[in-house]
C-alpha cells in the first residue's frame, strides 16, 4: 500500500492513523488461525470444511476484536499437495489510501492453503 499523506486535521481518508488497518497485524493474524487450526495435521478431504470454516470464523472473530472502522472479507482454500499447481487472482477498487487486502500462502508436508482478508473502512 502506498504512503497516504494525512490531511490538515491528521487524517487519512477520513481516519486517524490508529484506525488504520497494517498489513502486518493481518499477516500476523492469519498465519496464527491456519497454524491454530491446521497444524501439522496431515491432508483429510473430510476434514476441510471444518478447517475453511474455523480459519474463516477465527479470523473474523479477532478482526472483529481490533475494533477498527472496517467491514472485512476473509476467504480460505485448501487443496491436497500432490504437485499441482494452484493460482488466485483477484482486484478491487477501493480507496487505496485506506482499504486493502492480503494473501498468505501457507503450507506444511501435505496441504497448501491459500488465504486472503479484505478491510473496507465504513
Amino acid at each position: 500500500m502506498v504512503a497516504a499523506v494525512p490531511d490538515e486535521d491528521g487524517l487519512i481518508s477520513g481516519l486517524s492513523e490508529d484506525q488504520l488497518v497494517t498489513v502486518d497485524e493481518i499477516d500476523t493474524l492469519i498465519k496464527e488461525e491456519i497454524k491454530k487450526v491446521v497444524g501439522e495435521s496431515a491432508f483429510m478431504h473430510t476434514k476441510v470444511n471444518q478447517w475453511t470454516s474455523n480459519v474463516v470464523e477465527g479470523c473474523l472473530k479477532r478482526l472483529a476484536a481490533l475494533n477498527k472502522p472496517f467491514k472485512f472479507v476473509c476467504t480460505v482454500n485448501f487443496v491436497q499437495k500432490a504437485g499441482a499447481g494452484m493460482h488466485t487472482a483477484s482486484t478491487a477498487l477501493w480507496d487505496s489510501n485506506v482499504d486493502g487486502k492480503h494473501t498468505v500462502q501457507w503450507e506444511n508436508n501435505t496441504i497448501q492453503c491459500i488465504t486472503t482478508v479484505y478491510w473496507l473502512a465504513i
